[in-house]
């Protein structure tokens, strides 16, 4: 294999450090222990011995033990990723402006959302005959149960995910 400016009979093609080691990279006559010049720690890095250190790029460097495909950690019971969203937000959301659909919006249920909010405005709307006061009832209820289960932790966000704490 040749190389941009390197003559085709090069001997030095063939040696050791052309050839690759694992994982397809190439062989790093540095990484055995010689400085590259210009290295700030020519002895070696003194932080690779403090607790939690880990090689360079590693996943979680500098954090132990976590997970790069759960950021917000995962539910103990089914192992599954938290998601983004919280339930204290969507729960108290949902408690105080539910008849809106907010909290429904928040954790991504446009349809549920809407549904909330459109019944609310009929229910506005309808309230001069007097049978809009029981579908604003009925929503109010409807949004205060549907708040305390986020708060429980019963309902999940639009990907399925358990809300984190």
């Amino acid at each position: 294999m040749t190389y941009p400016g390197q003559p085709p009979n090069d001997p030095r093609r063939d040696q050791d450090r052309w050839s690759h080691a694992a994982y397809g990279r190439p062989y790093d006559p540095y990484s055995q222990g010689t400085p590259h010049p210009g290295d700030p720690y020519p002895q070696g890095n003194p932080y690779a011995s403090l607790p939690g250190a880990q090689p360079y790029g590693a996943y979680g460097a500098g954090y132990p033990g976590m997970d790069p495909w759960a950021p917000y950690g995962r539910d103990p019971v089914t192992g599954l990723p938290f998601s983004d969203k919280s339930k204290v937000v969507a729960g108290l959301l949902q408690i105080f402006l539910g008849s809106f659909g907010v909290g429904r919006f928040y954790l991504g249920d446009n349809q549920t959302g809407g549904i909330q909010l459109g019944l609310t405005v009929i229910g506005w709307i309808t309230a001069i005959f007097f049978i809009g006061f029981l579908v604003l009832l009925g929503v109010g209820i409807w949004a205060l149960v549907d708040g305390i289960m986020m708060l429980t932790g019963s309902v999940r966000d639009k990907n399925g995910l358990p809300l984190r704490p």
